[in-house]
């Protein structure tokens, strides 16, 4: 299942990648950035409406929208970061360009991996916070859970008890997925600003400079 929906991301790229070659021509890379990281930004807001129960079907315009918005993105980059430069300059400059993306990729993905680390046990301990004895919901959900295994002969009170931590774990974790998305929602749409600032290059480089 989580391949069927990474495969949905996958293929929005695919379909953009000629879309987006031909628009590098045609508009300013800087536009073709703002709109890349706009869309972005709206898939990643979308996905801090989540829930426990999205399936394929909630997650698949949010997919379509960062695979399109990702292409859209990469082609005017690699014109703006290498276009400004001379010829000889352009080999040692592309290596440069593709150790400092991978390294940010690295350092994005460890900075992420700390929030959800951080954010869920945050958000576990909030959530444990209010399913106290004096919780008569949470009681409730207990004598029910509970009886429905005494039933079958075991200690239905630990089983209960087991299963109210999972679900809470499972919120606190999805919780700290919205506290990403929603950050990366910030980070993009702020770069559809800072994306002004950038200095339009006055050629685009030769085809394949950025690989």
């Amino acid at each position: 299942m989580i391949g069927e929906t990474m495969f949905v991301s996958g293929a929005a790229m695919f379909l953009t990648a000629p879309v987006a070659g031909a628009l590098s021509s045609k508009l300013d890379p800087r536009v073709m950035m703002m709109i890349g990281f706009a869309g972005f930004a709206a898939g990643t807001y979308s996905m801090t409406f989540m829930t426990a129960d999205w399936d394929f079907y909630e997650l698949l315009v949010p997919q379509i929208l960062r695979g399109c918005s990702l292409m859209l993105c990469m082609v005017p980059i690699n014109n703006i970061a290498l276009g400004t430069l001379a010829p000889d300059r352009m080999k040692n400059a592309s290596g440069l360009f593709n150790l400092t993306r991978n390294l940010g990729g690295a350092v994005g993905l460890a900075v992420i991996n700390t929030m959800l680390t951080q954010r869920s046990d945050e958000h576990y301990g909030r959530l444990a916070e209010q399913a106290h004895w004096g919780n008569a919901a949470a009681l409730d959900w207990l004598a029910s859970v509970g009886a429905n295994y005494d039933a079958y002969g075991l200690d239905g009170t630990a089983v209960a008890l087991r299963k109210l931590s999972g679900v809470i774990t499972q919120q606190s974790w999805m919780l700290s997925f919205i506290d990403v998305f929603m950050g990366l929602t910030v980070l993009f749409f702020g770069l559809v600003f800072l994306a002004l600032l950038i200095k339009k290059p006055s050629a685009a480089p030769p085809p394949g400079a950025g690989h």
